[in-house]
């Protein structure tokens, strides 16, 4: 999703700009500003062909590649441009900005009617980094959400970031997806996995019989052509949408550090393939499914369940060993062995540090708030029953989201220690379910009072602090 607050003239001299960095346009995170058929200017979504997102890039066939990275300067260059100052009101950190749903409906409504483009304030959402509640107000028809904030920034590897804890905002965009998503029945699981093909693995399972006296660099490359491409699936919301992309990026991140293909971001977090012992490790132990979930406390609500408040949002990761047959097929082995564990255990412990460090972590956990939040609305039936309209934020056609690139596979990548019966293909992916999050509740009365002293004192504000 990309952004351009410029005039179309301003858009118009930036051309040969745009053209030499497009191919990473995309990883500011803004909307492009396009030209309608009547002349004037609204915010719609753009399909950059090589837009790249999390450091990777998906190509119109869906082939996902890490991105290349930009050594000229030229990004850099763009991304004074692309952003506006931010406002002052906004500028000021807040532990408990409160975003109200419906004046934020009939704040879009108005400029789109008068064909105008939306601020960067409504594109961030007001700086929004984490959401800790969701209180329903049926006396003004109205649906707050609440959680820290600040100004924003673009940081080094193009990410929408606060300006002092670097931590990405929370994106219009992607809070448009899920809230059009969650009534649509059944209601399913959001998911991503990236996994080798059936076939692929078995051309591996007999490739592997010939590893013994190759070099590693030979084993990895044989490898690698044998399993052949491994294949992308998204569930939950379109595959085309930046939150879909999200997800795949975190994902794809994940496994190469894993695979010690990419250095970590923060100090002394080690590969799997630092962690693993030698010996006694045949290749069926090689084949782990690392997945990622949301990670939290039951939720709280007060007793008349117009008050929620979201505990200990994190991100978790989970494991598995799979193995291959004698024919090749894929099976899941159950409870992971104890280097596999490990690992995914270290990823859990330091996520925090790695969202901070790698931004394409910290938007998954805000996509996990952002889906919880869509669960908690439909599950409450909140806009029907405090009569709190939002066409423009829930329906399909009056506000468009961005369309990007379906991802839909990726080049396999093994990994080789010590010797080259030492391998491994990491499959998994990300598993967001809400409504299983939704469901595990506590109660707690003092929460109606919390509620009562985050009323908007203006009538008309669609954000205060």
């Amino acid at each position: 999703m990309c952004a351009s607050r410029p005039t179309t003239a301003r858009v118009m001299r930036r051309t040969g700009l745009l053209v030499l960095v497009a191919a990473l346009l995309l990883a500011s995170q803004a909307v492009v500003q396009a030209q309608n058929s009547t002349g004037s200017t609204t915010n719609t979504s753009t399909n950059f062909v090589n837009g790249a997102v999390g450091g990777v890039s998906i190509d119109p066939g869906g082939m996902l590649k890490k991105a290349a990275v930009d050594e000229q300067g030229g990004l850099a260059a763009l991304r004074g441009l692309t952003l506006d100052p931010v406002p002052g009101d906004f500028t000021v950190a807040s532990k408990m900005r409160k975003i109200s749903l419906r004046r934020l409906e009939d704040k879009i409504h108005r400029l789109v009617e008068l064909k105008q483009q939306l601020p960067d304030s409504i594109l961030f959402l007001a700086g929004l980094q984490q959401i800790h509640y969701v209180m329903f107000y049926p006396e003004q028809n109205d649906i707050v959400l609440v959680g820290p904030a600040e100004g924003w920034k673009l940081n080094p590897r193009g990410a929408v970031v606060g300006q002092t804890t670097g931590w990405p905002v929370m994106l219009l965009d992607d809070l448009l997806v899920v809230l059009r998503r969650m009534d649509d029945p059944p209601r399913s699981v959001i998911s991503c996995s990236i996994d080798p093909t059936p076939e692929g693995l078995q051309r591996l399972k007999v490739f592997s019989k010939s590893l013994r006296g190759m070099s590693p660099q030979q084993a990895a490359a044989g490898i690698e052509q044998q399993l052949g491409p491994q294949s992308i699936a998204v569930t939950g919301v379109p595959d085309t949408s930046h939150f879909a992309t999200v997800l795949v990026a975190a994902d794809y991140r994940m496994k190469r550090i894993s695979m010690g293909l990419d250095p970590a971001p923060i100090p002394n977090f080690p590969g799997f393939m630092d962690l693993m012992r030698g010996g006694g490790m045949g290749m069926q132990n090689m084949l782990p499914r690392w997945w990622l979930t949301p990670n939290y406390q039951p939720l709280l609500r007060d007793v008349d369940g117009l008050a929620w408040q979201l505990r200990g949002g994190s991100v978790k990761a989970m494991c598995e060993s799979d193995y291959l047959d004698s024919a090749g097929v894929r099976h899941q082995g159950g409870k992971a062995g104890a280097p596999f564990q490990r690992w995914a255990d270290l990823m859990t412990q330091r996520y925090n540090e790695l969202a901070l460090a790698d931004p394409i972590f910290g938007q998954l956990r805000n996509c996990m708030d952002l889906s919880v939040v869509a669960a908690l609305i439909a599950q409450q039936m909140a806009t029907d029953k405090i009569n709190c309209d939002l066409p423009f934020l829930s329906g399909d056609t009056a506000l468009p989201t961005a369309r990007l690139n379906a991802p839909r596979q990726v080049d396999s990548n093994a990994s080789l220690v010590h010797a080259t019966r030492k391998w491994m293909i990491a499959a998994g992916g990300v598993s967001i379910n809400p409504w299983a999050i939704i469901k595990s509740v506590d109660q707690d009365k003092e929460l109606a009072e919390v509620r009562t002293k985050m009323t908007s004192v203006n009538a008309t504000a669609w954000w205060w602090d």
